[in-house]
């Protein structure tokens, strides 16, 4: 999460929150097939484990990835920045 590499854990907790509140559904749950998309993102594009299950979960729901991560996802095309997203 960018709060722990940029020190803003009181922001990220809020969005986080926020999040979980605004939301008509419970948080996603792993299961076998997005574990094996996520291994399969992990080979292929050399991702961390975290990386993986986030890309894979948002290819598996049609979300948009938002990252700051620019070397490992928006470089990839896996994700967009912030500033490039589009917002519903």
């Amino acid at each position: 999460m960018v709060a722990g590499k940029y020190g803003e854990i009181d922001v990220a907790r809020k969005l986080v929150q926020g999040l979980f509140r605004g939301s008509a559904r419970p948080p996603l749950r792993a299961d076998v097939t997005l574990l094996e998309d996520g291994l399969d993102l992990i080979g292929e594009h050399g991702l961390t484990a975290c990386d993986a299950a986030y890309v894979a979960a948002a290819r598996r729901h049609g979300w948009q990835l938002v990252s700051l991560d620019v070397r490992d996802l928006v470089s990839k095309g896996l994700a967009v920045t912030p500033d490039s997203a589009v917002y519903p």
